[in-house]
């Protein structure tokens, strides 16, 4: 199985990728090999009962909504790091016009 020059191009065109003709061909080889390696790895015979999707169980480790430090605990510890500050906020240059 291998990919025209014709396919490389339209993918080019697809992802906005100006291309010159010995570019196409070689990103050409490149795509080919890439194709060719999936395609050992979709031949590969795995044990029986091993998943073929997943090989570790799946498990949500979110922790639950809480208050993990006081509300403005580490605010003065960051503003002291900053270059400029006014009060509790940071001085930036303006770099949007009015």
């Amino acid at each position: 199985m291998g990919i025209s020059f014709d396919e490389v191009k339209k993918l080019a065109e697809l992802s906005r990728i100006e291309l010159s003709g010995d570019e196409l061909e070689k990103m050409r080889g490149e795509i080919d090999a890439i194709l060719s390696y999936v395609e050992v790895i979709q031949n590969v015979d795995l044990p029986e009962g091993v998943a073929a999707s997943a090989h570790l169980p799946l498990e949500n480790v979110m922790r639950e909504d809480g208050e993990p430090h006081a509300p403005g605990a580490y605010t003065e510890v960051m503003l002291s790091q900053a270059p400029k500050r006014d009060g509790r906020f940071l001085k930036v240059k303006k770099i949007l016009g009015s």
